[in-house]
C-alpha cells in the first residue's frame, strides 16, 4: 500500500511544482482578478489568465507536441522509392491543438474581421484629417522598434514588439507568429494586458501635454456619411492597401470585408455572426491559446521583462504623438474648426476603449462636450494604420 502510495503521489503536479510554476500561477491570478474585480477588459484578460494558469499546472501537458514517429520503407531500391508512413503515438495537449490557430495566422484575421463588422468608418470618411491622427499615433509602433533593436532584439523579433505600440493585440500575435514564434506569449500577454491598461495609462499623458483651454475645445458636428461611401470605403482601402503591402492583405482584407458585410446591408445574418457567435468563440480560443504559451520557463527571461518594459513606453510614445499632432494641426486651423487635442489619444488602436477615454476626459472640464465620435474617427484609423505598419514590417523582415 505504501508503494502505491508513493506512485500516486510522484504523479501529482504538487511533487513537479516549481517556483517558477508559483510564480506564473501568482500572475495568472493577477489577470483574472483584475478582469473580475476591476473590470479590465475581462473579454481579454479571463481567458488569458485562466490559459496561463492551464499551461502552468505541472505534468498536465495541455501545451504538449504530439508525438509522430515516422515508417520509412524501400518499396523499390533500384528506382529508389521509399515509402514514409506516419503514426500519431502520443496526441499533443488541448491548448497546444488551439495554439496552432495563433501560429498559423488563423485567429488573428478573423478577429480583425469581427472588428469590421462592429466598426462605423463613417467618422473617419466624415472628417479625413483624423486618420492624420491615427498615423501619429503608430510613431510609437516604430520608436518601439527602435528601442527594442537597442536593447539587444534582432529586427525580425523587434518587429513584433514595436507592434504593442499600437495598441493592437491581433495584429501583435499576427507578427509574432510569423517572424518570432518564440517571444509570441510575452508580446501577447504585454499587447493585450496594456489594452486593458488604456483608461489608466492614456488620462495622465492626455492632460501633461494639453491646457485645460484646450480640453474644452468643441468640435464641429460632422456631416452625414452616405451609405455609397460606406459601401465604396471598405473596397478601396482593401485594393490600395493589398496592393501597395501584399503582406498586410489578410488583416486589411478581413476588416474591410467585416466592415463591408455590415454596411451593405443584403448579409445581415453574416455581419451578425461575425460580430458576435464567431466573434465571441475566436476571442475565447485565441485568449486562452495566448495565455496557454506563456509558460514558466519561457515567460520568466530577461526579455520577458524588456518587452514588458517597451510596452508601457510605446503606449505613452503612441499617445503623445497623436495628442502632439492634434497641437499642431490646430496652428493652421481657423477658430470654429480646431480639433480637441484629447481626441489625437485615441490613434491607437484599441477600438473603441481609447475614443471612450478621450470622451471621458473631455467630459471632466466640459460634460456637455462630447467626443465620442469625433475620436472614433482617429481611433478606426489607428485600426488600419497598425495593420499598414505591419505589413510594413513584414515586407522588411518576413
Amino acid at each position: 500500500m505504501l508503494e502505491v502510495f508513493l506512485n500516486f503521489l510522484e504523479s501529482t503536479g504538487f511533487v513537479a511544482l516549481t517556483w517558477q510554476h508559483i510564480v506564473m500561477l501568482i500572475i495568472a491570478c493577477t489577470l483574472i482578478y483584475l478582469a473580475i474585480q476591476k473590470g479590465f477588459e475581462p473579454l481579454l484578460l479571463l481567458p488569458i489568465g485562466f490559459g496561463m494558469l492551464l499551461t502552468n499546472l505541472p505534468l498536465a501537458g495541455l501545451m504538449e507536441a504530439g508525438v509522430n514517429i515516422l515508417h520509412i520503407q524501400d518499396t523499390n531500391v533500384a528506382q529508389g522509392l521509399i515509402e514514409v508512413t506516419s503514426e500519431l503515438k502520443q496526441p499533443g495537449g488541448l491548448l497546444g491543438y488551439f495554439f496552432m490557430g495563433d501560429e498559423l495566422g488563423i485567429f488573428p484575421p478573423l478577429i480583425f474581421m469581427g472588428v469590421g463588422a462592429m466598426t462605423d468608418f463613417g467618422p473617419l470618411i466624415a472628417n479625413p484629417k483624423s486618420l492624420l491622427l491615427g498615423a501619429a499615433a503608430q510613431f510609437g509602433i516604430f520608436m518601439t522598434f527602435i528601442g527594442a533593436v537597442l536593447l539587444g532584439f534582432q529586427g525580425a523579433e523587434a518587429a513584433p514588439i514595436g507592434i504593442i505600440g499600437g495598441a493592437d493585440g491581433p495584429t501583435s500575435i499576427y507578427l509574432a507568429g510569423k517572424l518570432a514564434p518564440h517571444l509570441l506569449g510575452p508580446i501577447a500577454v504585454a499587447a493585450y494586458s496594456y489594452m486593458a491598461l488604456v483608461p489608466i495609462i492614456q488620462p495622465p499623458i492626455m492632460k501633461a501635454l494639453t491646457t485645460k483651454e484646450e480640453r474644452v475645445i468643441r468640435m464641429p458636428q460632422m456631416r452625414m456619411v452616405s451609405k455609397t461611401e460606406k459601401i465604396i470605403f471598405p473596397i478601396m482601402v482593401t485594393l490600395l492597401v493589398s496592393l501597395f503591402l501584399p503582406p498586410a492583405a489578410p488583416l486589411v482584407g478581413m476588416l474591410m470585408l467585416g466592415n463591408l458585410m455590415k454596411e451593405c446591408g443584403v448579409v445581415e445574418r453574416l455581419s451578425k455572426t461575425a460580430q458576435n457567435e464567431l466573434m465571441n468563440i475566436v476571442t475565447i480560443l485565441l485568449g486562452v491559446s495566448v495565455g496557454a504559451s506563456a509558460t514558466a520557463e519561457h515567460f520568466l527571461t530577461a526579455s520577458t521583462l524588456k518587452i514588458m518594459g517597451l510596452g508601457v513606453v510605446a503606449f505613452a510614445v503612441g499617445t503623445a504623438a497623436g495628442v502632439l499632432l492634434a497641437k499642431f494641426m490646430n496652428l493652421f486651423l481657423k477658430e470654429g474648426n480646431k480639433i480637441n487635442p484629447l481626441i489625437g489619444s485615441a490613434g491607437v488602436s484599441a477600438v473603441p476603449m481609447a475614443a471612450r477615454v478621450s470622451n471621458t476626459v473631455g467630459q471632466e472640464y466640459d460634460p456637455g462636450n462630447f467626443l465620442l465620435m469625433n475620436a472614433m474617427g482617429p481611433n478606426v484609423s489607428g485600426v488600419i494604420g497598425s495593420a499598414v505598419a505591419a505589413g510594413v514590417l513584414l515586407v522588411l523582415f518576413g
